[in-house]
């Protein structure tokens, strides 16, 4: 324990951490699973922060903790800490990376899957002060963001396939160890993590990672130990029970206003440091810190540094790049929420006060229609000098910004509004337009069976969620119940094609009577398709695709009323 507790709240939840019943006349103990409200606000006021992996690995330029067994022998890889001496590592230096970035926080993988511990830990010997480096690369970390302002946090995996308690060993948790004992390791996880959050905190989160053999039964007792020994620290959904916030990996998170999320992303493939690794462009960086706050979420961005210690320079350099577009557009990023319009191809929106700064990426020249809104604009500007035109019609909010004035990654639009901005219904550029928008859907068949990927995300209006099939799939139906007969007379198919276009052959069918009639038949699809047709008026509407390259999915299916 970190001193004398400082009140009796904090003591009952210490008592209650360990089993211990409540004194008579104390309040009535919270939930140890979640957060406390102020410190979460605080963290996703933050909006943007470094994740850091790194260790020994990083001699061989492979995965961290994946590669061992698999890439690299297992003996090879837990011996790569007796040559590993990262002799130009500067805790400092990382630090000045982040602040110059425009980060407010940061969180260093301490122990990744493989079971290198990167601090002075008494539990194992398998840590950094038995490398010829030989210092706590945790302390002088957590110390220099203290000196900076960057909060601290720390990523400490729940499995350890190299720990001999641990049930399951490399590659990748796919064998089995001979004498396992989880409640043994489950002890060990929790002494290790009483280390970080005593010896190195305050922590603005610890962020665990692959659960493998817990559930929640074991899992709750460690994010409630870890909440008893830090009443405000905000924990990740990766310890076997959701905790504060969900972790979307390598991908945008979908817009959510009600439960808080984090994108995980690197700024390179991989995780660890890999020689000549294909790094994003600073197009890339920044739409991707927009979507990810306009969708109402975080991004934590990944670096891997080097074996001699240091962060790329590249790496730092395009860092320092995002850092300078923060310095002049930074109010439309941090302490911000998302929307109120979703995003999409077009940009994203966040809100502040009454305030809405929309993120422009794509023009139709020199305007953009945006969904109407149940509030008046009383000025528009553009975000750092220029003007905005605003017209509040019917159909929207119709934008305007000469072309000379645009960014060529972002034009940020500040909106002032006669309301708080954050009272305003999410909207996307669908809405109240497309009869599908919202409908009850269905499919012959969805991905792994999975919710993330069911029908309805097709025609949920967000065009970052996407109703996908299992691989191996070449044909399949997605069909959408519209409530009553609705006329129709335009289609749009919006194919992820990501991996290429896999629709080859489709029909858009509508029901009448028994029978599935066909209106439109078509080959490729791709991003976009929309396709013009006889106006059809059903309740009942099928997107049958009969020959596919792989399993199709689809970001947004959606139909429209013909033009009046």
């Amino acid at each position: 324990m970190r001193g004398i507790m400082r009140n009796s709240g904090q003591a009952l939840i210490v008592m209650l951490a360990l089993g211990l019943p409540a004194r008579a006349g104390e309040p009535e103990a919270r939930d140890l699973t979640k957060a406390d409200p102020a410190a979460l606000q605080r963290w996703q006021d933050m909006r943007f922060g470094m994740f850091i992996h790194w260790g020994p690995v990083s001699i061989k330029g492979t995965e961290i903790g994946w590669s061992r067994g698999a890439q690299v022998p297992q003996e090879e890889y837990d011996n790569l800490h007796k040559q590993f001496n990262p002799t130009l590592f500067n805790a400092d230096e990382w630090v000045k990376t982040a602040k110059d970035a425009g980060m407010k926080y940061m969180v260093l993988t301490t122990k990744h899957h493989d079971g290198f511990c990167l601090w002075d830990t008494k539990q194992t010997d398998f840590n950094i002060m038995k490398s010829p480096f030989g210092r706590d690369v945790v302390k002088e970390l957590s110390a220099a963001c203290k000196k900076e302002g960057i909060a601290f946090g720390t990523y400490h995996s729940v499995c350890d396939w190299h720990h001999p308690d641990f049930p399951l060993g490399s590659p990748g948790g796919s064998t089995k160890k001979p004498n396992p004992n989880l409640d043994a390791y489950t002890e060990y996880l929790k002494k290790q993590v009483t280390e970080l959050c005593t010896n190195y905190g305050p922590l603005v989160t610890l962020w665990f990672d692959v659960p493998q053999g817990f559930d929640a039964k074991r899992g709750r007792p460690v994010v409630e130990l870890v909440r008893s020994l830090q009443p405000d620290i905000v924990i990740n959904n990766r310890c076997a029970v959701p905790a504060d916030y969900d972790t979307p990996e390598q991908t945008i998170g979908g817009f959510n206003l009600t439960r808080p999320w984090e994108t995980c992303m690197t700024i390179c493939q991989q995780w660890a440091w890999k020689p000549n690794d294909r790094m994003k462009s600073l197009k890339q960086c920044l739409q991707t810190l927009i979507s990810a706050n306009g969708g109402n979420g975080n991004l934590l961005f990944n670096v891997g540094p080097m074996p001699d210690g240091r962060i790329e320079p590249r790496q730092v350099e395009r860092l320092k790049e995002m850092g300078e577009w923060l310095k002049k557009n930074g109010e439309s990023i941090y302490g911000t929420r998302g929307g109120p319009f979703k995003p999409g191809p077009w940009g994203a929106s966040t809100r502040k006060g009454n305030r809405v700064f929309v993120h422009v990426f794509k023009w139709d020249g020199d305007a953009l229609l945006l969904p109407p809104i149940p509030a008046k604009v009383t000025a528009s500007r553009v975000l750092g000098g220029g003007n905005a035109e605003c017209k509040q019609t019917d159909d929207g909010l119709a934008l305007r910004v000469p072309q000379a004035n645009q960014g060529e990654i972002d034009t940020v639009l500040e909106l002032e509004l006669d309301r708080p901005a954050i009272e305003l219904a999410p909207a996307s550029m669908t809405r109240g337009a497309a009869p599908t928008s919202g409908a009850k859907a269905t499919a012959s068949n969805v991905y792994q069976k999975s919710h993330e990927y069911g029908a309805d995300k097709a025609v949920d209006g967000d065009e970052n969620t996407r109703w996908a099939t299992d691989a191996g799939t070449h044909a399949a139906w997605l069909e959408v119940d519209l409530g009553k007969p609705t006329a129709f007379s335009r289609v749009l198919i919006d194919e992820c094609d990501e991996w290429g276009k896999r629709i080859r052959k489709f029909e858009l069918q509508y029901k009448d009577g028994e029978a599935w009639k066909t209106c439109l038949e078509g080959a490729e699809a791709g991003k976009g398709y929309t396709k013009d047709f006889s106006p059809v008026t059903a309740q009942y509407v099928r997107l049958n695709i009969l020959d596919a390259s792989e399993g199709p999915t689809i970001w947004e299916f959606q139909l429209y009323p013909p033009k009046k």
